[in-house]
C-alpha cells in the first residue's frame, strides 16, 4: 500500500500524519506514547488493523509528539497541548467530524479530546483503555507505583532489544521474528530517554474524572486472552462511560471487525449542552472597602480596567470570558494549564492596577445555558474552591492537578477541604 507521511504544525512542533482510504468516514487512530507511523506498515499485526480499518473508511493516523516522525520533545508536552496536535492533524486533512481510535494510554488523550470537543467526534473506540495506571482510591487493584517502577525500569533498560527481560516482549509470545520487528518499532520511535521521560508521565496521568463526560457512542474493547493488563482497567473505563458498550473480543476475532459493525450506520447525535472545561473564577479582594475609598465614578472606572484585562488574559489564553461577577469573573477554558497561566497573568495585571484577587479552578462538566452562559456543579466547586483562596493565591481541584502532569506547572497541596454545599472531602493545591 503506497502511503504518504505529511507534515502539519502544531505551535513549535512539526506533527507526522498520514491519510490512507477513501471511505464514507473518518476514523483517526490516536497513538501511545512511542509510535512510527511508516513502521507501522512493516509490522504484520498492526499493518493488518489499519488495512482493516482503511477497507471501510478513511484512516488519518500521526505520531505524537517527540515520537516516530514527528518533531517536538516526549514525555515534555501536557495533553491539553496533545490536544491542540489533534485539532492540527485534522484541519490539516479537512476531517470534520471523524471516529477516534485508541489504545493502552493514548486512550486518555481520545477521552480528553471528545470529551472536550463533543461536537467534533462522531464516535469512540478505545482498546484496552487504562484511565489510571496506578493504584489510588477507588482504584486500589491496580500496580503500585513500586511494582510499575520495576516493570518501567526493566522496559527502558531493555527498550531496543528483543531478549526476554524486556517484558514488553510478552506481547509476541515465543515468536522471535516478531521480538525483533517490535523491539525494532521501538528503536525507531523514540530513544530510552526519551521513553524513560514519556513513562514518567503515564503513571502520572488520571483521566477517571473525564469519562463521564464523554458523550459520543463508545465501543470499550479488550482481548478475552490478554493477561497482561489487567482486565479491571477496561472494564472501569467501560462502566464510567455513559451508554458505552463492552466487548471482549474471542481470540481467534479481530478487533477490527467489531470496530467496523460498531461504526457502521452510527447516526450523528444531537449535540449536547454538556461539555467538558476547566472553570476559572476570580474575585477581587477587599472590594467593598475599596468601592467605599474610590467613591462609585471612580470604582466603576476601575472595574472597567479589571474587566478589560481579564477578559484580554481569558483570551491570550484561548478562553471564554463568560460574564463579570461585579467583583469578579467567570472564564472557561478547554485547558486546564491555560487556564491557570490566564489566572496567574490576571492576578499579575491588576496588581499593577492596584487590585488583588483570589482565583480558585476546578475542571468538571458544564452546562451550557442560554445567553452563553454556564452552570452545573463543577461551576460550583470552582467558586468554591475560589472562595477559599487567600490574596494573590491560584487554588485548584485534584482534579485539574491530575490534568496538568508535565505542564511545568509547580503545585504545593493546601489539604483537604470540605466545600459548602458540596459532597465529600475536596483536596486543593496551590499554584506556586
Amino acid at each position: 500500500m503506497d502511503v504518504v507521511t505529511k507534515y502539519v504544525r502544531s505551535g513549535d512542533a512539526q506533527v507526522a500524519y498520514q491519510v490512507v482510504g477513501e471511505g464514507p468516514l473518518d476514523v483517526v487512530v490516536v497513538p501511545s506514547f512511542f509510535s512510527n507511523i511508516e513502521i507501522d506498515w512493516e509490522l504484520p499485526p498492526r499493518a493488518r488493523f489499519l488495512e482493516g480499518l482503511a477497507s471501510f473508511a478513511r484512516l488519518i493516523q500521526f505520531d505524537r509528539r517527540g515520537a516516530g516522525m514527528s518533531g517536538g520533545v516526549a514525555g515534555a508536552t501536557p495533553l491539553e497541548e496533545q490536544i491542540d496536535d489533534v485539532r492540527a492533524v485534522l484541519e490539516a486533512a479537512q476531517s470534520e467530524y471523524p471516529a477516534l481510535i485508541s489504545i493502552a494510554e493514548g486512550c486518555a488523550l481520545a477521552v480528553l479530546f471528545a470529551a472536550s470537543h463533543p461536537s467534533l467526534v462522531r464516535a469512540l473506540v478505545l482498546i484496552t483503555p487504562t484511565p489510571r495506571v496506578v493504584s489510588g482510591p477507588g482504584y486500589e487493584w491496580a500496580q503500585t507505583r513500586e511494582e510499575r517502577s520495576a516493570i518501567v525500569q526493566a522496559v527502558v533498560e531493555h527498550w531496543g532489544s528483543s531478549s526476554p527481560e524486556q517484558p514488553w516482549g510478552a506481547f509476541a509470545g515465543d515468536n522471535e521474528h516478531r521480538r525483533r520487528l517490535l523491539a525494532r518499532h521501538r528503536r525507531l520511535s523514540m530513544t530510552p530517554d526519551a521513553a524513560a521521560a514519556s513513562l514518567v508521565m503515564v503513571g502520572e496521568l488520571d483521566v477517571r474524572d473525564a469519562l463521564p463526560s464523554v458523550q459520543c457512542p463508545t465501543l470499550v474493547l479488550r482481548r478475552a486472552n490478554d493477561t497482561f493488563v489487567d482486565p479491571r482497567h477496561s472494564r472501569y473505563a467501560a462502566d464510567h462511560i455513559p451508554n458505552a458498550q463492552y466487548v471482549e473480543v474471542p481470540p481467534d476475532g479481530r478487533a477490527v471487525h467489531e470496530i467496523e459493525q460498531f461504526l457502521t450506520g452510527v447516526r450523528r447525535p444531537a449535540v449536547s449542552d454538556r461539555v467538558l472545561a476547566t472553570v476559572l473564577f476570580t474575585d477581587i479582594v477587599d472590594s467593598t472597602k475599596r468601592a467605599a475609598e474610590l467613591g462609585d465614578s471612580g470604582w466603576r472606572a476601575l472595574l472597567q480596567r479589571h474587566d478589560e484585562l481579564a477578559r484580554e488574559q481569558v483570551e491570550r489564553h484561548r478562553g471564554r470570558y463568560v460574564k463579570s461577577l461585579g467583583d469578579g469573573m467567570l472564564a472557561t477554558f478547554d485547558g486546564p494549564s491555560r487556564a491557570i497561566s490566564s489566572a496567574i497573568a490576571i492576578r499579575d495585571g491588576v496588581r499593577r492596577l492596584g487590585l488583588d484577587i483570589r482565583a480558585g479552578l476546578h475542571t468538571g462538566e458544564c452546562e451550557l445555558l442560554a445567553g452563553e452562559d454556564i452552570g452545573g456543579l463543577a461551576v460550583h466547586i470552582g467558586a468554591r474552591i475560589s472562595s477559599l483562596a487567600a490574596p494573590g493565591e491560584v487554588l485548584v481541584s485534584s482534579t485539574v492537578r491530575d490534568l496538568i502532569v508535565g505542564s511545568g506547572q509547580t503545585l504545593s497541596d493546601h489539604g483537604a477541604h470540605e466545600l459548602k454545599g458540596i459532597p465529600g472531602t475536596w483536596r486543593i493545591f496551590a499554584v506556586e
